[in-house]
């Protein structure tokens, strides 16, 4: 599996660099998912603009990222959904469930401002 993984503060972002995400490549990104989450990472931006087809294993996949995002109150947001894969998760009624952002960048922000939110509502708790 070709991907890239940069850790950030608040984030971390996996950006797919496969042209399809099926059943060869899905248990490595689970797989990947579970790793970073026992690495503490709570917050994923997975950059799927280089993928062009997605079949149900990796829809599987990205369900598991996503319910291990939500388990640790972070999020996982998918970004650069190219046609076909965005047909894919709309047909699958998914589009209801995952965060879903026209861009890494402003998947990022949406972590940014989330981030900053959990921040005010601690503060206001503390008071």
């Amino acid at each position: 599996m070709k991907f890239i993984i940069d850790k950030q503060e608040k984030y971390t972002l996996i950006k797919l660099e496969e042209d399809k995400l099926d059943a060869t490549i899905a248990p490595g990104l689970k797989a990947e998912f579970v790793n970073l989450n026992t690495q503490g990472v709570v917050n994923l931006v997975l950059d799927l603009s280089s993928t062009r087809y997605c079949d149900s294993s990796g829809l599987s996949a990205i369900l598991t990222g996503n319910r291990i995002a939500s388990e640790n109150d972070g999020v996982l947001i998918l970004a650069g959904l190219q046609p076909m894969v965005l047909k894919l998760i709309e047909l699958s009624q998914l589009h209801k469930i995952f965060e879903i952002l026209p861009t890494q960048h402003e998947a990022i922000e949406f972590i940014m401002m989330t981030e900053f939110q959990k921040e005010l509502n601690a503060e206001d708790g503390e008071e």
